[in-house]
């Protein structure tokens, strides 16, 4: 039998590959993994994936730099909007009272992953309109929108460690459709590393950070990340999506209570 504090790095592995692998945020599978299968306290759960995801992020985020992958307009109006969203998500979690913030954020982290699973169909099916479209060429800043965007994930990764590689990346897709895939990705992931330091920064100060947590599970995340981004361009997501709803679907529905 396996050492628990092993076992939550053999997770951070796995979740650390898939993230590699598909862009997805590792919020989206971590935080319920801890929640659900390790009984981790939803608080504890996101204030240390929050941590762990700040260290992961910069990996990708580098890689898309390199290529010109990386929409830096978009990005840095996201930025404007998520970092203090992020912090604000925070002091609501503050606000809710320890009393009651686990039974909270259970709700709010199974509302987001079920927002997170609606989304992937969502992206795949635009993805597949678009496939079919003439190129309208490049994407042209819409300020408003990309703040309210940015805002809206600042709050949801503040409050949940949920938002910024699902739900932010949909909304990209619906308002710049003539962007890469590519594109949508490495700006997502290089928007993501200050909004995800504006969070981790808050749950550090008010939240539940533990550290022997978030290390056991980079001892995982870092080498899984890499391998991911190895294989990101075999084709191997596409096999990989379909399991990863499914997962969000009933981590989702089991964390309201519904399954």
């Amino acid at each position: 039998m396996l050492h628990p504090d092993l076992s939550i790095s053999l997770a951070g592995l796995l979740v650390g590959f898939i993230v590699g692998l598909t862009g997805m945020g590792g919020g989206a599978l971590m935080t319920p993994i801890l929640v659900l299968l390790f009984h981790v306290q939803p608080l504890a759960a996101v204030s240390s994936d929050l941590v762990t995801s700040l260290v992961m992020k910069p990996f990708g985020g580098a890689i898309h730099l390199n290529r010109g992958t990386v929409r830096r307009d978009i990005a840095l109006c996201l930025t404007v909007a998520s970092v203090p969203s992020a912090f604000a998500g925070v002091l609501l979690l503050k606000l809710v009272g320890s009393e009651h913030v686990d039974g909270f954020l259970k709700e709010a982290i199974g509302i987001a992953l079920l927002a997170s699973a609606g989304s992937m169909v969502v992206r795949s099916r635009i993805q597949r309109l678009r496939a079919k479209a003439s190129d309208s060429g490049p994407a042209r800043l819409n300020v408003p929108a990309t703040l309210a965007i940015g805002a809206l994930g600042g709050l949801l990764v503040g409050m949940t460690s949920v938002g910024s590689g699902s739900v932010i990346i949909v909304l990209l897709l619906l308002l710049y459709p003539a962007l890469s895939s590519a594109e949508l990705v490495g700006t997502d992931l290089i928007q993501a590393i200050p909004l995800v330091a504006s969070a981790a920064f808050g749950h550090v100060l008010f939240g539940d950070v533990r550290l022997e947590l978030t290390g056991w599970l980079l001892i995982g995340a870092l080498p899984g990340v890499l391998l991911g981004a190895h294989f990101s361009s075999r084709g191997g997501e596409r096999y990989v999506r379909p399991a990863l709803f499914v997962v969000l679907l009933a981590s989702g529905l089991k964390l309201v209570q519904l399954i």
